[in-house]
């Protein structure tokens, strides 16, 4: 459905993954044995849209978004049971759009527990993502009650070592 919304035209599309519950449990704080489960039912439809996408020579003007709420600690909660959120290290990917592919940017630590080389910041995340699609971040700013405001606060650089 993403590549047909894609295909008519349509800027912006977001999908969201959702085990049909009320309480999505992708979020494994308990039972990290079920995160296989979740991983498994996301991965292969994230591989037939990059697919369908390139196939269609749609990938290059289309840039994929990947992410997740947070990272997860290298230790466990729970007696051992889960893993919490790590906001000092985590992925997201990029894919198509302008972005280089099959490279990684920046690395954690020994233990995956925080960002050590590349880092980059939200601010630079979303400022990237503002230029790949043709936006400066820095001329989306407001002046409101005497301070700058923009989508990056006052903040945010383009990563330029992933652009193609």
């Amino acid at each position: 459905m993403a590549r047909r919304l894609v295909e008519s035209g349509v800027r912006y599309v977001q999908v969201t993954y959702g085990d049909n519950t009320a309480n999505p449990a992708w979020d494994q704080h308990s039972n990290l044995p079920k995160h296989a489960d979740h991983a498994f039912a996301c991965d292969r439809p994230i591989h037939g849209l990059l697919t369908d996408l390139k196939r269609r020579g749609l990938l290059e003007d289309t840039l994929v978004w990947w992410g997740g709420e947070f990272g997860r600690t290298p230790y466990a909660e729970k007696n051992g049971t889960g893993r919490d959120h790590n906001p000092d290290g985590f992925t997201v990917w990029l894919a198509g759009g302008g972005t280089k592919g099959g490279i990684v940017h920046g690395a954690t630590d020994d233990f995956g527990h925080h960002a050590v080389d590349g880092k980059v910041h939200m601010h630079d995340l979303h400022a990237t993502i503002l230029h790949l699609m043709g936006l400066d971040h820095e001329k989306l700013t407001f002046r409101y009650a005497g301070r700058d405001f923009r989508l990056t606060d006052v903040h945010g650089r383009v990563v330029n070592e992933i652009m193609a």
